[in-house]
Formats: structure tokens, sequence, C-alpha cells
């Protein structure tokens, strides 16, 4: 198995399938912590993300949508199961908050029922504060108790790429731990994504209607995603612990393989992202064929 690649090992198109394999990951490394609750605040996100809450429309982002959610759910639940690998450990009321706060981290996208404009991109800049409030609303439904609120609201701000953690009011030196694994799980979910490069063109349309104007256009994104590959990997190391060193225990636990199966796939991704801008005279478009993104964008857009 040396040689697997990181969309090989789970379904990834499966909300089930990651569901599954989340609840075996944690039952190794925190046998007390509910798999009954984790499934329940899974399936509450799952029906949010597909419109079934009363006032709160379904996603209609196509690049921050329910399957980032559950790759970062995912990519969450390894890094504790990596940690506890190196003799950290957590209680399960942690673990539980952790994991809610990786599914509820973007749903500051999600438009109320009665907002008719636009998409929830339009609330990009802004949208992890409406995450963390929507979590300070309805953290009961998702097996929190209230005295979690203030921990898993400061696990969600980490996720914010603006923000300097040293200003986060963290509550004690474990939740910054867990919420500096989930700003660290949030940026692997989607870079190591196999679709990662193809989505970067719907990314460009959110902060477009965002009206955040650092792009001039999809190519222009593209390009400057080349310093992204770097800025994250400086955020890794300056900003969040270097937490991302925890996968590469996960993965030789779980799976006998001594190796960060993340960071393997983004650096493929970085690598194919520098070779097709390199072509001279081509479009970088026309190299990029998963899922049929690029023409679902051109129809959505074009």
């Amino acid at each position: 198995m040396a040689d697997i690649q990181l969309a090989n090992l789970v379904k990834m198109e499966s909300p089930q399938a990651v569901l599954d394999e989340a609840i075996t990951v944690v039952a190794r490394f925190s046998a007390d912590t509910d798999p009954l609750a984790i499934r329940s605040a899974f399936d509450q996100t799952v029906s949010l993300y597909q419109g079934e809450w009363e006032h709160t429309k379904g996603c209609n982002t196509d690049y921050h949508d329910l399957k980032h959610v559950t790759d970062c759910f995912l990519a969450m639940a390894r890094l504790f199961h990596g940690a506890g690998q190196t003799g950290i450990s957590f209680s399960p009321r942690q673990v539980h908050q952790g994991l809610v706060a990786a599914l509820l981290h973007d749903a500051g996208y999600l438009q109320n029922s009665e907002d008719d404009e636009g998409t929830g991109a339009k609330y990009t800049a802004y949208h992890v504060r409406r995450s963390m409030d929507f979590l300070q609303q309805h953290f009961a439904a998702f097996g929190l108790q209230e005295n979690e609120i203030h921990a898993s609201m400061a696990m969600i701000h980490c996720t914010d790429l603006n923000c300097d953690l040293a200003s986060v009011p963290f509550p004690d030196k474990t939740t910054e731990q867990i919420g500096k694994m989930l700003a660290t799980a949030d940026i692997l979910a989607q870079m190591a994504d196999r679709i990662y490069l193809e989505k970067l063109l719907f990314l460009f349309y959110e902060l477009d209607e965002a009206r955040i104007q650092d792009y001039r256009d999809e190519l222009d994104l593209m390009h400057q995603s080349k310093d992204f590959f770097i800025r994250m990997a400086d955020r890794f190391e300056s900003q969040l612990s270097s937490s991302n060193r925890f996968m590469v225990h996960h993965f030789k636990a779980r799976w006998k393989i001594d190796a960060d199966l993340y960071q393997q796939a983004i650096d493929n991704q970085r690598a194919y992202l520098t070779t097709i801008l390199k072509a001279v005279g081509d479009d970088p478009r026309d190299r990029l064929r998963r899922s049929r993104i690029v023409e679902a964008v051109k129809n959505k857009y074009t």
C-alpha cells in the first residue's frame, strides 16, 4: 500500500463512507466519545446543507460545498488520531467539540430562507463570524452543551485565514491546540482534494460575488495560487504549530503507510499546476478534466 493515493482510501463523494471512516478512526483513540452523538451531528449537517432546515437555505456555493465540509470533518478526525499516537490526549467532550466545529466551520456561507439575493458566496469576507454565530444559536442540535459554546466558537475562529491567532480568546490551551488542528484540517481538506485545481475556478466566482477583487479572472487566480501553496506551508509552521505533522502518525497507525498522504496530494497538485501554467500558448483549463468542472463553470458563468 506504499504508493496508494489519499483519494483511494475512502469514497470521499459519499458522506456515509466519510462518516463511517471517521467513526472508525475516533474509536481508535477515544473509545469513550459517543459515536451516536457524532453521527447525529453529522446527519444534522448533511440535512442542513441539503436545505432541509426550516429557516436556512441549502448550500449553493460550489467551492465551499458539503463535500468540503465532510472532507474537513474526516481530516479533523485523522488529526485527532495522529495527535493521540504522539501521546496527546483529549477528553471525549473535547473531541466532540472539535468535530462539530469542523462540521459547522463554513455554515456562515448558508443563507437564511428569506435571503433571495445572490448566493451565500456574498458572505465570504465574514463567513467565519457567521459560522460562529450559527453554532452559538444552534449548538444543542449538534450535541453541544451550553458551556462548550465558547470553546467551539474559538475553534471555528481559527479557520479565518486573516486572523492573528494570538488575538483569539481561547478558554484554555487544549482548545487552542484543537483550534489550530481545525484550521489545519480546513486547509488540508481543500488543497489535497483531488479536484482542488478544478474547483479553483468555482472559487474565483465566489470571490467575485463577494466583491473581493484580488484576481482579474480565473487564470489570474490559478497563477496566484502558486504563492498560496507557499503561504499555507508557512502558516502551518508559523501559526498552526505544525499540526499537520500528526497526519503521518495517523496513516502509519490506521493504514500502515509511513507517509503523509495529504502532503503528497498537495505536492502533486502544486507540481501539476506549475506544469499546466508553464505551457506556452495553451489554456491551462484545458488540462483540468476531473468531474467535468471546467464544463460546468463554462455553462454556469459564460
